[in-house]
């Protein structure tokens, strides 16, 4: 269903106006997208939610990337075909982020926020049909990529990650080489605490080279709070 309004989302009765609309064409409002991000963050996780000043850059990059921005992201060097790889410290708010994010565009396809270790703990019990799962068209966003465990199942230890990227990029390859629309090129997005070292160390560099065609990387200073404490 196309919504009259896409650039303004009711929450609890409050309506945020995200920007302004010109002709078919939605000019947003950063101010008023960290506001509405604000709101939301507190009804998902909480009063003690907050949008941290220190955040702002990554919020930018994160928010131009999410609504389209062409000119914006191209100037930021970030590629509006390739999914988001956010990384950072532990509790610097990768995963309420991309969480989050999703929310400020309801006329675009959404996509599923996925504990890694959930889709290890799936493969132990269900095998490779959980693989053929993440493997498919359906868009996601891997949460603390590497550091799940490894996978085993009728005693046959397997990266499944590793095989779920190289699955994703396969899809990505071909969406993205077919002259598709933006919206139907296959995106895979994903959060991590780890370095570029320590992902090749986990991966090897056969999936760590396909990562760098799948992701753009947007990262937190390495000295962010831990906000969770």
């Amino acid at each position: 269903m196309k919504l009259i309004n896409p650039h303004v989302i009711s929450e609890g009765g409050v309506q945020y106006p995200l920007g302004t609309l010109n002709g078919q064409c939605i000019l947003y409002d950063f101010e008023k997208i960290l506001v509405y991000l604000d709101a939301k963050g507190k009804l998902l996780f909480g009063k003690k939610f907050r949008i941290y000043e220190e955040d702002r850059e990554v919020l930018f990059k994160l928010s131009n990337y999410q609504i389209r921005d062409w000119d914006m992201c191209k100037k930021l060097k970030i590629d509006l075909n390739k999914g988001l790889l956010l990384s950072g410290p532990v509790g610097c708010g990768k995963t309420s982020l991309m969480k989050l994010l999703r929310f400020i565009t309801p006329h675009y396809q959404p996509y599923d926020v996925i504990p890694t270790r959930n889709i290890v703990f799936g493969f132990n019990h269900l095998g490779f049909k959980v693989m053929e799962q993440y493997g498919d068209h359906g868009f996601y966003c891997f949460d603390d990529l590497g550091v799940e465990p490894t996978g085993r199942h009728f005693g046959k230890d397997c990266n499944v990650m590793g095989e779920i990227l190289l699955s994703r990029h396969e899809l990505f390859t071909k969406t993205s080489g077919l002259n598709f629309k933006i919206s139907k090129i296959v995106k895979t997005h994903a959060t991590t605490n780890l370095n570029a070292q320590e992902l090749e160390a986990r991966y090897g560099n056969r999936v760590r080279s396909r990562m760098r065609e799948l992701f753009n990387l947007v990262a937190f200073d390495k000295k962010t709070i831990d906000k969770r404490r």
